[in-house]
Formats: C-alpha cells, structure tokens, sequence
C-alpha cells in the first residue's frame, strides 16, 4: 500500500505547478499607481495651470497621440518577419502595454479630464473605449498565458497533465466512489466544445466550484478509507497516508480539468476581443486626425 502512495505523490509532485515570479506583483502596483494618478488629475482642478490649447497641456495631447500612434508598431513587428531588427515581439508586447497606459493618461491631463467640443469629445470616447478594450484583453491574455514573454499554455500541454494525472488512480482503488464522481466532474467542465453563455457566466464563479468540488471529493475519501480501515489494517495503519495522498491526487485532477476548461473559453474570447479591439482602434485613429485637423484649422 506504501508503494503505490509513493507513487502518486511522486506523480503529483512531477505535476506541473509553477512558481510566482517576484515581479509578477508588479501590476498590482502599477495599477494603484495609475489609479492613484488618474484620481488626482480628476481633481486637482488642473484648468488653472494647463489648457489645451497651448504651452504644456498642447504638448501633453501631442506626445500622448504620438505614443498610441506607436502602438501601431507592435502589429506590424508580429506581422512582418523583416522588422526583426527593431527588438522581440515579446519586448514589443511590454512596449505596448505601457505606451497603452501612458498615452491616454497624457490625453485625460491633455483634455484636463474634462469635456470640450464635440469632434474632441468623439476622439476622448474613442480612446476611452480603445483603452478600455485594452484593459479587458490584458487580463483574457493573463488568463492565456503563463508569463509575459510570449509562452502560451499549450491546450494539449494542459489536457496530457490531466490525463497523466488520471492514469495514476492505484491508490483510489479502494474507493471506487471518488473516481466515478471525479470523472463526472471533469466531464461536465470538460466535454463543451465551444464556449456557450452558460460556460461564459460561469467564469465568475469557477474559484467556488472548484471550492465545492474539493469539498465533495475531501467528504468521500474520508468516509471510503474510515469504512476500509475498519475492516484492514493495513490500511489502518496508513490511512492517514493515504487520505492525505488522494486529497492532493483529486485536487490536481481537478485543478488541471478546470485549467483545460478555462482555456478553452478564453480563448474562444481572445478571438472574439481581437475581432473587436482592431476596428476601435482604427476608429480612434480618425477621430484623432480629425480632431488635429479640427484644432489647428479652425
């Protein structure tokens, strides 16, 4: 019986699970710094040293217009192999993550967080829905992604860990109960091909599923292996062991079963962001130039 719960535990420990760089708290940061900004400008009452219509607050709407026309590069950088020279396409993700932010914060001080005319009202909406779409795709694209370099979970990666993790089942013989609820819950999260409203509503609430599902597994293999080792000993002996072992068995099992779920709907709503972001953005790009146009003609 020892044997084969070393066994599992050395497979659960061959299981993938990732250390949490030091710096990946850095969004944290940067948001509440962003936050914390964005709230002063709001109301700093700013009207009184800056306008936009010259000396700093002109050059703010320059500069912050200038950075989202550079977004453009990231595009072109993942499209043509013969710009290799200007730096990685992951650089160039981080690039554009940070120009993303930083130019339409120069615009809100450009615009002194307020409302002007109307061809400037449809170029700030424009950016705000552009930067907003931004903000959604940046964590879809946390969801879909391991790290900020570029490495994409591999949905084949994640489905081969789940099924690695389902042929090391020789510890879970005596309680045939655990497998079959667990299969059926992996079923359920598993078995959708496409990603429907109910998968989508779903998301929110994945984090207490998963909570539920532990709990429900945590019940029987306790009642299984209480009733088994009143009738061997040498399960008695390890019982302790052994509920330990399949706690940390069926929790992986299911963690990596609802990974391959949520991969699959985000990605799903990648293709589906990505469809929609582009058409904004090109759409502030004209509200831009026909608010410069408006600016310096009229």
């Amino acid at each position: 019986m020892s044997t084969v719960a070393d066994k599992v535990v050395s497979a659960a420990t061959a299981a993938d699970r990732k250390s949490v760089p030091p710096w990946l708290s850095l969004p944290l940061f940067w948001t509440l710094a962003v936050g914390t900004l964005l709230y002063w400008g709001a109301h700093a009452h700013l009207e009184r040293y800056i306008t936009p219509q010259r000396g700093v607050g002109y050059w703010l709407g320059i500069v912050g217009g200038s950075l989202m026309l550079v977004l453009l590069l990231y595009s072109a950088r993942k499209r043509f192999a013969w710009l290799r020279w200007m730096g990685s396409i992951p650089a160039w993700f981080n690039i554009h993550m940070v120009l993303g932010v930083a130019g339409p914060i120069l615009i809100l001080f450009h615009a002194n967080f307020r409302l002007g005319a109307t061809n400037s009202n449809v170029a700030l909406f424009s950016m705000l829905l552009v930067a907003g779409s931004g903000v959604i795709g940046r964590y879809i694209y946390t969801r879909l992604h391991a790290r900020l370099d570029g490495h994409q979970d591999d949905f084949q990666a994640l489905k081969a860990a789940g099924d690695r993790l389902r042929s090391q089942d020789g510890a879970l013989a005596v309680i045939p109960e655990v497998m079959t609820t667990l299969e059926a819950l992996e079923g359920a999260w598993i078995a959708p091909r496409r990603a429907t409203v109910a998968q989508l509503l779903r998301l929110p609430t994945g984090a207490l599923r998963l909570a539920w599902a532990r709990h429900r597994l945590h019940k029987i293999i306790h009642r299984g292996l209480a009733a088994g080792a009143r009738q061997s000993e040498v399960l008695a002996r390890h019982r302790h062991r052994m509920e330990r072992v399949a706690r940390d068995y069926v929790d992986r099992r299911l963690d990596a079963a609802r990974r391959i779920a949520e991969f699959r709907v985000y990605s799903q709503l990648f293709s589906l962001w990505h469809v929609l972001h582009i058409p904004l953005f090109f759409m502030l790009l004209i509200a831009g130039l026909v608010h410069v146009v408006a600016i310096n003609v009229y």
